[in-house]
């Protein structure tokens, strides 16, 4: 006796795919960018840096100079830059007892070198890596043709050479530095 299997089929005919239904919105962003600059000493944080005091103790000072240690400074940009420095007088101004004040003028007297660059720019002649340079009054480009960004740094050290020809007392100059962008 045999068995018969039957299998049955079933269809399913007319039942279609439910459609989707979709909406878009679109909204355009724009970003407005200023061009943006800031100097500040990393020191401080500030765009003033803490008080450098050169003190000439002993006779070796007087005829050798008196250097400082690096000052470190950062500039934030969006675009290339470059960094002047001056003095804010031609002269020292004069703390102390001697009458009349003496006047002691800031060049050949105060200098400056780039102790460390990391702008991706250029240390502008006269100034070096390698060599003090006299500041003066009148604005001398320090660093040309910077690269923009977040975190550029420079560094500087100041060397003081007063000879003996003046009285003690305190010589005080600010130095002023301004990063421009190009």
């Amino acid at each position: 006796m045999k068995k018969v299997i039957a299998i049955a089929a079933l269809s399913f005919v007319g039942i279609a795919a439910k459609a989707q239904v979709a909406s878009t919105a679109t909204q355009t962003v724009n970003l407005n960018l200023s061009n943006a600059i800031e100097l500040t000493f990393t020191g401080s944080g500030t765009a003033t840096g803490a008080a450098v005091n050169l003190a000439f103790n002993t006779v070796n000072d007087y005829a050798n100079g008196v250097t400082s240690s690096a000052q470190e400074l950062k500039v934030r940009s969006n675009k290339k830059f470059g960094v002047t420095v001056k003095t804010n007088n031609a002269n020292f101004s004069y703390t102390g007892s001697t009458t009349p004040a003496p006047v002691m003028p800031v060049a050949g007297v105060l200098a400056l070198k780039v102790s460390a660059n990391a702008t991706g720019g250029a240390i502008a002649s006269p100034f070096s890596a390698s060599a003090y340079n006299d500041l003066s009054a009148t604005a001398a480009n320090l660093l040309t043709n910077c690269n923009n960004g977040g975190n550029q740094t420079f560094s500087v050290m100041y060397e003081a050479t007063p000879g003996f020809a003046y009285p003690a007392g305190t010589y005080t100059t600010d130095v002023v530095y301004t990063a421009t962008q190009l």
